[in-house]
């Protein structure tokens, strides 16, 4: 599908969808660069499911837990940025479904996990990580959410 078979309004509300999805994550990032001292450790030392000892060995280990604070703080602001800007979207899109599918496997909305965070809502095997996830994954293989990008002005293809 090319972005000229989309409609106009299709390709706006796909660039708008791109936007919002971007905000979102540059503004966690961002509050995670603000927030002085922030760490990880609380949500890795939460995590339930099959890949809880996985998290919370990351949270235990200082090294790997800075490098993780490190890789979050500033992927989620990258992530967001390269989202905003349509600028390489395709490598935006890939980290935010990375991080988005992390996120889901530290935290599995499963039948009886209390967490010590709160969590948004009742959610039963899915929950906003796995939607979003799907949704990012979405704006990715319509080639029209990158009709209204710096990477369309950049590596436009000559016809």
């Amino acid at each position: 599908m090319q972005s000229s078979q989309c409609s106009k309004l299709q390709q706006y509300a796909l660039f708008i969808l791109r936007i919002l999805i971007g905000w979102y994550f540059l503004y966690e990032g961002l509050a995670k660069v603000f927030t002085p001292n922030w760490s990880a450790y609380g949500y890795l030392i939460d995590s339930k499911g099959i890949f809880a000892p996985f998290f919370v060995q990351l949270a235990e280990n200082p090294a790997l837990l800075g490098a993780v604070n490190f890789i979050n703080t500033w992927g989620l602001t990258l992530a967001g940025l390269s989202l905003i800007l349509g600028l390489f979207t395709n490598t935006g899109y890939m980290g935010a479904m990375l991080f988005l599918l992390l996120y889901y496997l530290s935290h599995p909305p499963l039948l009886f996990a209390e967490y010590i965070l709160p969590v948004d809502g009742s959610c039963l095997w899915i929950d906003k990580n796995l939607i979003m996830l799907v949704t990012v994954a979405v704006l990715m293989l319509f080639p029209a959410s990158r009709a209204i990008s710096f990477d369309n002005l950049i590596f436009r293809r000559s016809k």
